[in-house]
């Protein structure tokens, strides 16, 4: 500072060359390490499923079966694809697996009939076991209105 009370600066400080540095060999977006589950499969939605123990004991022992180093995660949506693959549309079942379906619970209810009871008695419990109790049959849509 100077006596008079003004300032006179430095001629050095009127020119300041900003000089940047140089980037680092490693570019610290591209090879940050990602926090989290590594995306795999694509967008998806996420599915919480509660499983018993005796069901990831089976699922881990086909895991094991598949001499191939798959994660519980693959494995799920595998055994998915695969029931979903085998399985059929649950819609009605048709006239004869219907009437084949009656005929071996006519055949299963032949086996169990008690021997004392009248024949009368006989033909009328196993109609009942047949067509289901009353209360039902007009909920049940497998049948048609044969009540």
């Amino acid at each position: 500072m100077c006596r008079g009370g003004s300032l006179n600066p430095s001629p050095r400080l009127a020119f300041v060359i900003s000089q940047t540095m140089r980037k680092s060999i490693r570019d610290s977006k591209k090879s940050k390490p990602k926090i989290g589950r590594p995306r795999t499969t694509g967008t998806g939605q996420a599915q919480i499923v509660r499983m018993h123990d005796q069901q990831i004991a089976a699922i881990d022992a086909w895991i094991a079966m598949q001499e191939t180093d798959m994660s519980r995660p693959e494995s799920i949506r595998r055994l998915v694809e695969i029931g979903l693959a085998h399985s059929k549309s649950a819609g009605y079942p048709s006239a004869k697996s219907a009437e084949r379906a009656k005929q071996l619970a006519a055949k299963a209810i032949n086996g169990l009939v008690d021997p004392a009871a009248a024949p009368e008695e006989a033909a009328t419990r196993k109609r009942r076991l047949l067509k289901g109790p009353e209360e039902f049959r007009e909920v049940r849509v497998d049948s048609g209105k044969e009540t």
